[in-house]
């Protein structure tokens, strides 16, 4: 890991730019990926375990050819990377406007434009829910995005700098493309979805700490739901965090939810009761914090020890 002040100015840039701008409309750099990732899948997709672990390694590693020979630059123009880097990978902006306008519709009574909002958030079917499961579909993606979307990014960028960021954004990507359990997915989307866990292993954690840094007034039942609860969530790393934001926002989160691949329980998360409109805005807020902790740590951590 190198500590130096390109990576660390680069990356507070990078995180200043994101909360400033958020994601553009059209032409992102991650969804130009996944346009193409989308054609190699097409290509590839013998439905079998082998022709993931080739997508995968063809679809990451000239991600992160071209974000090492950026690495390799002089300092400002490694600097410059990693601003552009993080720009690109990180997320909080726009998860927290998405999660916001679910939470205006459904304030304005609103329920069919709750639904289609959502949909920008969660990969479930949406088109019977009530308010109630809106809500916790929409603070469920704010809580397990804290992490995909913002710590694990900076985690990669501190770590290994613009290889870093853009490897992991790639990794993370083709999980959400490929890492489903269906007919089409179960066989080839494994190694994306191993990847992804394996990426978002220590990222995860760390979101819950940081959560708790933020909440110390709720840090013994963060640290509790999550003991108890977490893994009866399917996935190794959302249950972490789900639990966190659970506790922190003393409501309960989990349960069953329609794809359509079919339905999943995700377990049951927290001690309270289904979360409000209400903690939905409160659960964007912490979002923010969480992020504001996470830029700072990934500043420190990147900064050169003094004397060297």
């Amino acid at each position: 890991m190198r500590r130096d002040w390109p990576r660390a100015v680069g990356l507070l840039l990078g995180c200043g730019l994101d909360r400033a701008f958020g994601d553009p409309r059209s032409g992102h750099p991650v969804a130009l990926f996944g346009s193409a990732a989308g054609r190699l899948e097409r290509r590839l997709n013998t439905r079998t375990v082998t022709a993931g672990v080739v997508a995968e390694a063809v679809a990451v590693l000239p991600i992160v050819a071209l974000g090492t020979a950026l690495e390799r630059r002089g300092p400002l123009m490694r600097c410059m990377a990693t601003a552009g880097a993080t720009f690109v990978v990180l997320g909080s902006r726009t998860l927290a406007d998405e999660a916001s306008l679910v939470a205006d519709y459904l304030g304005a009574g609103n329920l069919p434009g709750a639904r289609e909002q959502v949909t920008h958030l969660v990969g479930r079917v949406t088109d019977d829910l009530t308010e109630t499961e809106i809500t916790r579909a929409a603070t469920e993606s704010v809580a397990e995005n804290s992490s995909d979307a913002v710590v694990a990014a900076l985690f990669w960028g501190v770590v290994a700098g613009v290889p870093g960021l853009l490897g992991y954004r790639a990794i993370n990507t083709l999980d959400a493309m490929w890492g489903h359990r269906s007919d089409r997915y179960e066989r080839f989307g494994k190694t994306a979805a191993r990847a992804d866990d394996a990426a978002n292993l220590l990222p995860a954690r760390l979101t819950a700490l940081l959560v708790a840094a933020v909440r110390p007034d709720a840090t013994g039942a963060i640290r509790r739901t999550v003991a108890r609860d977490a893994s009866a969530h399917p996935s190794p790393n959302a249950g972490v965090v789900e639990a966190a934001f659970a506790a922190a926002l003393g409501v309960r989160l989990g349960g069953r939810n329609v794809y359509a691949s079919g339905a999943e329980d995700r377990g049951t998360l927290g001690d309270g009761g289904p979360p409000p409109v209400t903690a939905l805005r409160s659960a964007v807020r912490l979002l923010g914090r969480v992020s504001v902790a996470a830029a700072a740590v990934s500043v420190v951590a990147s900064l050169p020890r003094p004397g060297r």
